[in-house]
């Protein structure tokens, strides 16, 4: 009786596991920024369940001979929903994937596209980054926050390809120029120019109108890479965050503003050796606590960029 019980009892709970929706409910298209090229704009704010962790942009380039993928979104069924888009513009298979970096909300779509047959390519600086510690412990906060979305069917996949610097190709008739922009916002940066279309798909090196995400970024080394994007003179700039701009030099003002602000601002309170909770009560953040993302992000990236100052003092 007893193991009858509990066998019933394990059917019931399979059955509640495999009734779980993880349908994508938030609304998704795709925009045209050129004769090849179209984006997905994520929505404003961090990753919730409210938005499904849809807060980041993706891309594709549609050519004769298949269609090129930059970035996947921040799970598996928002990418699933990416490829349904495609697929109602060509019937041409998806043959490459660009991982910018190695952040959740940028390649844990990547799975849809693998088990399609497309190759993944990122830069040798993401090798080993799905093994981490880090990783590990992003899975089980995704998997707690944008649960049933994240859940223990995602898989953190490695590239098949590695690029060992700025990589040009060209696939049915549209030529690509990919950039290491990194280290930036991650060791492992990479920017996506579509020559025809003079589309840049710049990755979180900019993050139009939020504030964007530093971590333990070289910030320094960011402001460098801002410079190259510019030097590639793009048309229209698709930017990690936000809506594709025209306008990509005046654009990329606001994440520039901003981290040489915060850079300005942590560099006098470690020579004044002010504190660093009282250096950021001092700073006047007025300019950016009214943009998306302030809360969640501000104060690591005051406190990082605290730490880094620190770091290039002594050298």
């Amino acid at each position: 009786m007893l193991r009858r019980i509990c066998s019933l009892i394990l059917l019931f709970s399979f059955g509640v596991a495999a009734a779980v929706d993880t349908s994508v409910s938030v609304p998704m298209k795709a925009t045209r920024v050129g004769t090849h090229s179209y984006y997905i704009q994520g929505l404003a704010g961090a990753a919730s369940a409210d938005n499904q962790g849809f807060m980041s942009n993706a891309g594709f380039v549609v050519t004769r001979k298949g269609v090129v993928v930059f970035d996947t979104l921040g799970t598996p069924p928002l990418a699933g929903k990416m490829l349904g888009i495609i697929r109602k513009i060509t019937k041409q298979p998806v043959r490459i994937v660009i991982v910018s970096h190695y952040h959740a909300d940028h390649y844990y779509g990547v799975q849809v596209f693998k088990e399609q047959g497309a190759e993944i390519w990122a830069h040798r600086n993401a090798e080993g980054q799905t093994r981490t510690e880090n990783a590990a412990l992003r899975l089980a906060q995704r998997k707690e926050v944008l649960f049933p979305w994240v859940n223990e069917s995602t898989k953190l996949t490695e590239p098949d390809r590695f690029l060992e610097g700025d990589t040009d190709f060209e696939l049915g008739g549209v030529h690509f120029n990919i950039r290491h922009v990194g280290p930036a916002h991650s060791d492992e940066d990479l920017a996506m120019l579509v020559r025809e279309d003079r589309v840049l798909y710049a990755g979180d090196l900019v993050f139009k109108g939020r504030v964007p995400f530093v971590g333990e970024a070289d910030s320094k080394a960011w402001l460098k890479s801002l410079d190259k994007l510019i030097a590639l003179k793009p048309r229209v700039m698709v930017p990690g965050h936000g809506a594709a701009s025209t306008m990509p030099l005046k654009d990329l003002t606001l994440t520039r503003d901003y981290l040489m602000f915060i850079r300005n601002e942590m560099a006098k309170a470690v020579d004044e050796l002010i504190p660093f909770d009282e250096a950021y009560a001092r700073t006047d953040w007025t300019r950016y606590q009214d943009l998306p993302a302030f809360e969640e992000a501000n104060r690591p990236n005051a406190y990082n960029t605290y730490l880094l100052m620190e770091q290039e003092k002594l050298k």
